[in-house]
């Protein structure tokens, strides 16, 4: 194993670094330069003074950033460098704009993953494995349990719950992130079902992500005025779950579509009715296959199950090391419900 103070990308305060760049990645805290892997909040923070993403990502990031931020967009595949060293971004299938940062520097290449999935989504660009020396991946979901079924048959799964909703004449509310998950699940349910509605955070995302030609499915707003919604499908993040503006929805079955449904007793923690397995990260089957076709000898292993997995790659013949970062994502519940696993 190399050491860390010789390598090309290093992990310290602010985020992953590239010395030689002077260039961040995906920085938890205010730096001059950060590439920003995609738009979830735990990955493109507000505060540097530029940034460079996706084409895809520029409105995203001004959505949430600010409008005034100093940010270029740069397309998938297209090389540019900073202070000799050579950087590129590749597609991550993570959600719309996501990508992967490749570095070169003096024939020595590295790959920082941010999140991905292997799975074809239909509204994501879909991954493409990059070769490299190291690859720095994450690891939400980096046990074997979690074995993604076809995105096609959980939507199937939404649309049957969804239909005997409103044959029960009940609204059915769906959790679910409003960037990334919300335009998954728009892109592909049956909306000849019923009405679809949206919290207002899932529906300012949809008119971002419209108004840049990036998708073209809207969702409704919630009138406050109207007192029937059966037979509606309603989509909120988590935190609409429970609280004043759900509670207007009288009768309403609940679900949420998220990998962490794979996990028992996940249903009763988040509170729901009904739990669909649906995630923008990759599976057990998906991060080992994405690895191998790297052709990386060396893994930095980031989110989640750092250490299980870290431990499997290495029996596997991988250089491995595990590295915390400031943000975990959706590993933020790894610890609570590993408790009952």
């Amino acid at each position: 194993m190399k050491d860390n103070n010789s390598d090309l990308l290093q992990f310290n305060t602010k985020g992953i670094y590239c010395p030689q760049a002077d260039v961040y990645i995906d920085p938890w805290k205010p730096v001059g330069k950060a590439i920003i892997t995609h738009g979830h909040s735990d990955h493109s923070r507000s505060g540097s003074k530029s940034y460079i993403c996706t084409h895809q990502s520029v409105p995203i990031l001004q959505h949430r950033l600010g409008g005034d931020i100093n940010v270029k967009g740069i397309d998938y595949g297209r090389s540019f460098t900073v202070n000799g060293v050579n950087f590129s971004l590749h597609p991550a299938g993570h959600i719309i704009g996501s990508a992967q940062v490749r570095v070169e520097y003096k024939g020595e290449v590295w790959v920082a993953s941010g999140d991905y999935k292997t799975q074809d989504d239909g509204v994501s660009t879909p991954f493409t494995p990059v070769k490299c020396h190291t690859f720095i991946t994450e690891s939400t979901f980096g046990l074997p349990l979690f074995n993604w079924a076809p995105i096609t048959d959980t939507i199937d799964q939404i649309n049957t719950w969804w239909q005997e909703c409103k044959e029960a004449n009940r609204p059915a509310i769906l959790t679910t992130y409003s960037l990334g998950k919300a335009q998954n699940i728009l892109h592909s349910i049956d909306r000849s079902i019923g009405e679809v509605f949206g919290h207002g955070a899932i529906n300012k995302m949809n008119d971002a992500l419209i108004a840049a030609g990036l998708f073209d499915v809207s969702t409704a707003e919630v009138d406050t005025t109207r007192k029937n919604y059966d037979g509606c499908l309603i989509l909120t993040p988590m935190s609409g779950l429970n609280s004043k503006w759900s509670s207007r929805f009288k009768g309403a079955s609940t679900a949420s579509a998220s990998g962490w449904m794979s996990l028992r007793g996940a249903r009763r923690r988040r509170g729901v009715d009904r739990g669909f397995v649906l995630s923008d990260h990759a599976d057990w089957n998906g991060l080992n296959l994405a690895i191998k076709a790297t052709g990386a000898e060396r893994v930095i292993v980031t989110h989640g199950y750092q250490a299980l997995f870290s431990k499997w790659l290495k029996s596997q013949g991988y250089q491995t090391q595990t590295q915390k970062t400031m943000y975990e994502g959706e590993a933020l519940e790894t610890e609570a419900v590993s408790k009952e696993e």
